[in-house]
């Protein structure tokens, strides 16, 4: 009871505000369900509710894209809208992170939450596009995540980001429009097919980064270590 009364009396979280980690993380829990909020860099950025369909439908199509991803490769894990826990003033909870698991060199670990850095995060930016593009990435970059990838939905962008010494540089696109991740061989997007909502095509595209010899050794490799 004196938990609960405890909590009842904490402020709600404010846009802008400067908070530590652990006052953001008890203000967090005491506010009305389905409030998001994320630290970034010490800052408290509360999150647009309720979600619209500019951000749900994108993030489902890369949930599915990433997903069939993770089922096929052993020892990688796949994580949406999970809680990472980057460092003392920087909590986020991006729309989709992979990682490879920390028994096999992966730079993050799981508790309650995800903790470190995830080989991949994506964001899709609806409402939080100018967000995901000044502050979230220059988080990951200055944090480490080796890739970001970032659909800006409102004027139907794609970004895909890999760190090299230390500043993101984006990923080359081909000919046909197809970028391949450069931390999980085999992971290819067909940027085009995919900003025309072109599902089956975006995993034909993958099926094919499957079947490629740098992809196969890869999961050969992890299969051997992970068992």
């Amino acid at each position: 009871m004196l938990n609960q009364t405890f909590t009842e009396l904490l402020p709600s979280l404010e846009q802008g505000e400067r908070v530590g980690r652990e006052e953001f993380e008890a203000r967090y829990a005491a506010m009305r369900p389905g409030t998001k909020a994320e630290l970034l860099e010490g800052i408290v950025y509360l999150m647009a509710s309720p979600v619209s369909i500019d951000h749900s439908r994108p993030h489902a199509m890369l949930m599915t894209w990433l997903g069939c991803y993770w089922v096929a490769t052993p020892g990688v894990d796949l994580h949406d809208n999970v809680t990472l826990l980057l460092d003392e003033s920087n909590e986020v909870q991006p729309d989709a992170l992979l990682r490879l698991e920390d028994q096999l060199g992966g730079g993050s670990k799981v508790s309650h939450w995800v903790e470190g850095q995830p080989e991949l995060v994506a964001e899709v930016g609806a409402s939080s596009a100018f967000h995901d593009w000044q502050v979230k990435r220059k988080v990951y970059e200055q944090r480490g995540i080796p890739e970001y990838l970032l659909w800006q939905t409102p004027i139907q962008r794609l970004h895909w980001f890999q760190l090299v010494n230390g500043k993101y540089q984006a990923l080359p696109m081909d000919r046909e429009g197809i970028i391949r991740s450069q931390v999980f061989p085999g992971l290819w997007l067909n940027g085009p097919a995919l900003l025309a909502g072109k599902l089956q095509q975006v995993m034909l595209t993958l099926q094919q980064g499957l079947a490629s010899p740098a992809y196969i050794a890869f999961g050969t490799n992890l299969k051997e270590k992970y068992g």
